[in-house]
């Protein structure tokens, strides 16, 4: 048993298929095969169950992968250790999630002009993926508005804010201040796709009202709402700090008559995990950038007329 026949494994146990698994390795599929069949003699019981092409995970690669991520990560967590000493007086590296990038841009344009040593890379994930990522230690950070399923996970928050509803300008909702979401019933409605945490408080705000949403537009890139909404093709729910960005204008915008219509933005991270410098660096930044964007986005919803309901 080698480290790489164990990282074969995780990868083919996360994808529960051969063929990405070695698409994501670089290597040959009938290697990847071989590969686990060997660890399965090795171990002497099976870790997937085959049903003709396709493979799941059984209880036996359950409970070995629980095993396996613990001890990859250990080792990731002391090679993060020993590169920190090694690069002694640079910035380090950092490894950073999150559901959209665009929630990242102003923070590490700051960061990246306060700490131009610090090495960082960026993955977009779901929240599922992002726990995983964590779990792993495939990223230092994440940047999550919806909780993150893991009892080794810990987490601040960094902002508190209202969700708001976006509409085409000239729409029957423009301006109000307290819209029912009831009223919404009918209304072409813009979102991210399913798991998204937009979609989420959709789905729960839209429940409890007893009403259906009307969804016309779904995708994998939030960043596009606010676009869509401005051509006329449906309302959307928006955090209110979307407001601040260049490009608020394009949109009307309305409040929403629900305390729950808010968004929670933390930062999380896996416990008892190595922290390496530039992980602590930009930890630390993030912090107190986003208590700055809260005070802002307060200040906005004061005077804009779409107070919080």
């Amino acid at each position: 048993m080698d480290l790489l026949s164990l990282r074969c494994f995780q990868v083919v146990a996360r994808h529960e298929h051969i063929s990405r698994a070695a698409d994501e390795l670089r290597t040959a599929q009938p290697s990847v095969s071989r590969t686990i069949a060997r660890l399965e003699a090795e171990l002497g019981v099976p870790l997937f169950d085959r049903r003709g092409r396709r493979i799941h995970l059984n209880r036996h690669g359950a409970a070995f992968l629980l095993r396996v991520d613990r001890a990859l990560a250990e080792l990731e967590d002391g090679r993060r250790e020993l590169a920190d000493v090694a690069r002694a007086g640079g910035g380090g590296e950092v490894t950073v999630a999150s559901e959209t990038l665009l929630t990242l841009t102003g923070l590490l344009a700051r960061f990246r002009a306060a700490r131009p040593g610090v090495d960082v890379r960026l993955r977009q994930a779901s929240a599922d993926t992002m726990a995983h990522l964590l779990r792993t230690r495939e990223a230092d950070l994440c940047f999550a508005s919806q909780p993150l399923a893991g009892p080794a996970l810990e987490s601040v928050v960094l902002l508190t804010e209202e969700v708001l509803l976006a509409v085409p300008r000239g729409h029957r909702l423009a301006g109000r201040d307290r819209v029912a979401v009831a009223e919404l019933a009918g209304e072409p409605f813009v979102t991210p796709g399913r798991g998204h945490w937009q979609r989420v408080l959709a789905e729960r705000l839209f429940d409890r009202a007893g009403v259906r949403p009307t969804v016309v537009c779904e995708g994998d890139e939030p960043g596009a709402v606010l676009d869509l909404v401005a051509a006329g093709l449906g309302v959307a729910l928006v955090p209110a700090l979307a407001r601040e960005s260049g490009t608020r204008d394009i949109v009307a915008w309305a409040g929403l008559a629900s305390s729950d219509a808010r968004r929670e933005l933390r930062l999380v991270r896996a416990g008892g995990a190595y922290a390496s410098l530039g992980a602590r660096s930009l930890a630390d930044f993030a912090v107190g950038y986003f208590g700055d964007a809260s005070a802002r986005a307060g200040g906005a919803a004061g005077g804009g007329g779409t107070g919080a309901p």
